[in-house]
């Protein structure tokens, strides 16, 4: 018992001492990673990543192409499950640097270039693949000018294929732009959380910690060609004459058989005064500010029309109604009874048990816990606890959220199990399938495009390693957790009905028109309100953008939350209103069925947005991810819908004295 206390112990340290030495601080950050300075002449290395393409959506190892390879060969980074699950393949690179040293440096000639190479060269070109690389945990930037406008992209191409011509062409110079800050250690406090760990800078390191700091990292790639005679007589990082980027094709390095590739790249440093905490400034610019807050407005005027919906079902009906009967006398109310009409008549039947009560207690389980798991993790990372800076952490976050909420979906699913069973028998069976139902979707359908992903060699295939890792955070933590949940929701208290239900179901009458049509239709009013920032979301996964306007999302999220809770509860009322007492699954996917409106959604992106997505692969991958998406969506706003509806439709027959 002492170790855990000690642990504990040491934790509350490490929180109190963090907390006294901000106060004591000019200035406290918290970013996501580790700020380092560099001493003038420090040699600083450089990072590959994955290559990637918004064509085809499928990563590829750096050194799957003829690349030079560093003198001591290559070395993975550590990882975190996030970066693993993202497909980040990142390595050391022969790019090395020295502080504040311009100079331009030839690499290696490759050997004379064989059929596959050519071949594998050629496709990633024509695929439009970048090389994404990272310095300081900078990504490069490079910027291009196009229709009149500076566009900004992360990564350079491995190629290009010029117009009216069959040839492609390498990139194998490049010219790299590392801007500068000179840090003095000057009453800034500095708390990191990156991949050089946690720590945090006091004022007796301002010594250690003066020097210059890396604050931007650009690149502008070239196609040289060399004369590989007089390229294989220098040794690598020999140095060579500075170069301007050719824009003749006959002086560029074309790619073809037996021709050897020469790589070289200069190196210049700019001092800037921007700032190290303000570094990722450059790359999280989100332009369209204007369009998110339309978005909200657009929200707001749909939860205002609703509210005033909901306003008069409360105000002027269902109070009137509850008004004129409580002012009766007891003949007068027996005599009311046998002259009910409306939601009144249904008494005995509103809470009878629904079909398939296991599985709706089981997704609303599973929808509390994707719910919770979304709402913490768009807080934190709204006040900056995601940074970019940590790659993966993000995912990582949010894969630990979920595993450690099983003990709410636990609870939830077992106590509305005993709410409508009225007995604990068979919890175990419904917190066990809370347990596996939305992972094993999930689990199900990643298997699925990981044997497609093996097939392409993809960095985006999961190793099997991980998938054990997967399983057993699953097995582990979520489903014990899930089980303790459980046994917590046969220790509460039932919710009990206000009212007593038939032994005799009471018939529906006929309609003019199916129940599902209303149900379909509610779903596109949350849809209203998410549409526009989906759009972004989507962008930033398949387009290789930056999306970091939590600040945006978190009240997106609040005004669709709001939203689902409106919409169930009209509808349900309306329900109830010509005599349908089968609520329950209707509340569910009143505000569920906007996951039907987000997948539609996925589709027409992926044919008008995605164009450029090419071949039969990337489209199964784009529509699995979106399948995941949107069933994930449907848990969580069918459960905010239920619910919303179960604790409405309590409050209304609670308020009815009907025997």
């Amino acid at each position: 018992m002492a170790s855990p206390l000690i642990s504990t112990r040491r934790y509350w340290a490490l929180f109190v001492y963090v907390v006294l030495v901000s106060h004591a601080s000019n200035g406290f950050y918290l970013p996501g990673s580790y700020m380092h300075t560099y001493s003038p002449n420090e040699e600083i290395l450089v990072k590959v990543n994955s290559l990637t393409s918004i064509e085809t959506e499928l990563p590829f190892s750096y050194y799957s192409l003829p690349y030079c390879k560093p003198p001591g060969g290559v070395k993975k980074s550590a990882e975190n499950l996030g970066e693993l699950l993202m497909g980040d393949q990142i390595d050391n690179s022969p790019y090395r640097f020295r502080m504040n040293v311009n100079e331009s440096i030839y690499l290696c000639t490759t050997p004379p270039l064989n059929e596959h190479e050519v071949k594998l060269l050629k496709q990633r070109t024509r695929d439009l693949y970048q090389v994404n690389m990272i310095l300081d945990n900078l990504p490069a930037l490079r910027y291009a000018n196009q229709n009149g406008l500076k566009i900004q992209w992360t990564g350079f191409p491995v190629g290009y294929s010029p117009q009216n011509s069959n040839d492609d062409y390498i990139i194998n110079h490049l010219k790299f732009r590392v801007l500068i800050h000179e840090y003095e250690g000057a009453g800034v406090q500095i708390i990191g959380t990156g991949e050089e760990g946690m720590g945090v800078i006091s004022e007796t390191d301002k010594s250690k910690t003066s020097g210059f700091e890396i604050v931007g990292f650009e690149v502008v790639p070239c196609s040289v060609k060399y004369e590989p005679e007089k390229m294989t007589k220098l040794h690598m990082y020999d140095n060579t004459s500075s170069i301007s980027c050719p824009l003749e094709l006959d002086r560029s390095q074309i790619i073809r058989e037996q021709e050897r590739v020469s790589f070289t790249y200069e190196v210049e440093f700019v001092k800037s005064d921007t700032r190290w905490p303000s570094r990722w400034d450059a790359y999280l610019k989100m332009d369209g500010a204007r369009v998110h807050w339309f978005s909200i407005l657009n929200s707001l005027m749909v939860i205002f029309f609703l509210a005033g919906i909901v306003f008069v079902i409360f105000l002027r009906t269902v109070r009137r109604d509850l008004t004129k009967y409580e002012e009766l006398d007891k003949e007068a109310q027996a005599q009311m009874n046998e002259e009910l009409s409306g939601w009144k008549l249904v008494v005995g039947d509103v809470f009878r048990e629904p079909n398939h009560s296991k599985l709706l207690c089981v997704m609303i389980g599973d929808g509390v816990q994707i719910t919770g798991m979304a709402v913490v993790t768009i807080v934190f990372a709204a006040f900056g606890f995601m940074s970019p800076a940590s790659r993966g952490m993000l995912l990582t976050g949010m894969i630990l959220l979920y595993l450690f909420l099983g003990i709410a979906a636990g609870y939830v699913s077992v106590r509305a199990w005993r709410t409508i069973k009225g007995t604990s028998e068979g919890w175990r069976s419904v917190a066990w399938s809370t347990a596996c139902f939305f992972p094993g979707i999930v689990f199900v359908i990643l298997t699925v495009l990981n044997f497609i992903l093996w097939g392409s060699k993809s960095t985006g295939a999961l190793p099997i390693s991980l998938y054990f890792i997967l399983i057993s955070l699953w097995f582990c933590i979520s489903v014990p957790l899930t089980l303790l949940g459980g046994h917590l929701g046969t220790r509460a208290e039932p919710i009990q009905y206000p009212v007593r239900t038939n032994q005799i179901p009471r018939e529906i009458p006929a309609r003019k028109y199916p129940s599902w049509l209303l149900v379909l239709g509610a779903g596109t009013l949350p849809f209203g309100t998410l549409f526009i920032e989906l759009f972004f979301i989507l962008s930033s996964i398949w387009l290789g953008r930056f999306y970091y306007v939590f600040g945006f999302l978190l009240i997106v999220l609040l005004l669709l939350v709001t939203v689902c809770a409106e919409v169930s509860v009209v509808l349900t009322y309306m329900h109830l209103c010509v005599e349908d007492w089968m609520w329950w699954w209707k509340a569910f996917y009143a505000s569920g069925s906007v996951s039907l409106y987000v997948f539609l959604y996925s589709i027409n992106y992926l044919v008008f947005d995605l164009q450029s997505l090419s071949g039969p692969v990337s489209a199964i991958l784009y529509l699995g991810y979106s399948l995941i998406m949107a069933v994930a969506i449907m848990l969580s706003t069918g459960t905010i819908g239920f619910l919303t509806s179960f604790y409405f439709v309590h409050y209304l027959f609670a308020s009815v004295k009907i025997d």
